[in-house]
């Protein structure tokens, strides 16, 4: 089955994307707050991010699905810059 071609704008977002993606970018994702009393999904959350202690600061690639687990749980974690 052939690939259908992209659009011109739908095309330079996604090499923008990639040219931002190998450039290395990345976020910092602090853990600032106790997750005790949080639902499990949301403890989840932050150990799949690779957090383990409070106020630890890890680095992640900077993706639309990085941003989106962080926007999960906005009140444990924050995007140091």
């Amino acid at each position: 089955m052939p690939r259908t071609a992209k659009s011109g704008a739908a095309k330079a977002t996604s090499e923008t994307a990639k040219a931002k993606n190998q450039a290395g970018s990345t976020i910092r994702i602090q853990y600032y707050r106790s997750f005790i009393a949080a639902p499990k999904i949301h403890k989840q959350m932050v150990r799949s991010l690779g957090l383990t202690k409070l106020n630890q600061i890890v680095e992640r690639p900077d993706s639309p699905s990085m941003r989106g687990a962080v926007s999960k749980v906005p009140y444990l974690l924050r995007i140091v810059e």
